[in-house]
């Protein structure tokens, strides 16, 4: 017996006869939707707007800024190229860092300086 003769019997023999294939057959894709449809409002819509929040957070990074890198150090910015900034994380010590792996903003330069911190 192979296995697709096993399952052709097993799915024909609920249905007491060969007419409401069609019904069950989409009745049985809707789980499937179901799924779908709630793994893009749980997973893929947060991701691709936490993405967006990202590129535009790194498009809008200028001189003074306070920001955390993606491995953990802290710095100001002293320099912007289209792929590269500058950070001093200390003083007269700079590094270059990929745009790209800035992780998060901290703080504005300007709003520290008007605050008074």
């Amino acid at each position: 017996m192979d296995f697709v003769s096993v399952a052709y019997a097993m799915g024909t023999a609920g249905q007491g006869g060969g007419g409401q294939a069609a019904g069950g057959g989409l009745a049985a894709f809707a789980p499937l939707i179901l799924m779908v449809v709630i793994f893009y409002f749980l997973l893929i819509r947060p991701q691709q707007k936490r993405q967006k929040e990202h590129r535009n957070m790194l498009a809008n990074l200028k001189k003074g800024d306070t920001v955390v890198t993606q491995g953990g150090l802290h710095g100001k910015i002293t320099g912007l190229t289209d792929s590269v900034v500058t950070l001093e994380i200390a003083d007269k010590v700079r590094v270059k860092v990929q745009r790209g792996y800035i992780a998060a903003l901290l703080g504005r330069g300007e709003n520290k300086a008007e605050n008074g911190e």
